[in-house]
């Protein structure tokens, strides 16, 4: 995973350190350096174990993925990346897109993958990257965050809703958005 000089350059970047609930060690939340290997090595090997997992797909990461992510995301001025650190380990990513509202003619920000590492969940690593990512959001004058999850996820769901997203819906007699997608060639 992450060098001990990744681990230091950590310490530097953007993010906050708090503390596990049961007091044990040291979180660290930070905004990923799309240009720092450390950084990018974490977002590539987290987002493919999410990918590996069943709520993920089950299907590991393509090479075209593994090789061009990075970049792509460092190619969009909209992305930004949520990292989770133990220490210098890896353990939590949040992928996010700068969209918009044009209802409220604001930005707004798709919350596009939330992944923390099995030894982590239950320690509130998602809610606090989830902080961060808010945190940013707010910085760039964004409305509101959005994000999808599927039903059968009662963890996420859980944790989504304690931190307070809801159903999306206009008018109550028209029922809830629902995610759809469509691939294209």
């Amino acid at each position: 995973m992450a060098s001990a000089a990744g681990a230091a350059g950590v310490a530097r970047a953007a993010g906050r350190r708090s503390r596990y609930p049961c007091g044990m060690t040291t979180l660290n939340i930070l905004t990923a350096d799309y240009a720092n290997p450390d950084h990018a090595h974490a977002l590539v090997s987290l987002l493919d174990a999410y990918a590996r997992d069943p709520a993920g797909g089950g299907t590991p990461l393509s090479e075209f993925a593994r090789a061009n992510l990075v970049p792509a995301l460092a190619a969009r001025p909209q992305a930004f990346s949520v990292l989770a650190l133990d220490g210098a380990d890896p353990v939590g990513l949040v992928n996010c897109l700068e969209g918009f509202s044009t209802f409220a003619c604001r930005p707004l920000v798709n919350v596009h993958d939330v992944v923390v590492r099995a030894s982590h969940r239950g320690r509130r690593v998602g809610e606090q990257m989830l902080e961060q990512v808010a945190q940013i959001a707010r910085a760039r004058g964004a409305c509101k965050l959005t994000l999808e999850v599927l039903s059968g996820n009662r963890p996420a769901w859980r944790l989504y809703e304690r931190v307070g997203f809801a159903g999306y819906a206009l008018d109550p007699s028209l029922g809830e958005a629902r995610f759809l997608q469509k691939w294209l060639d």
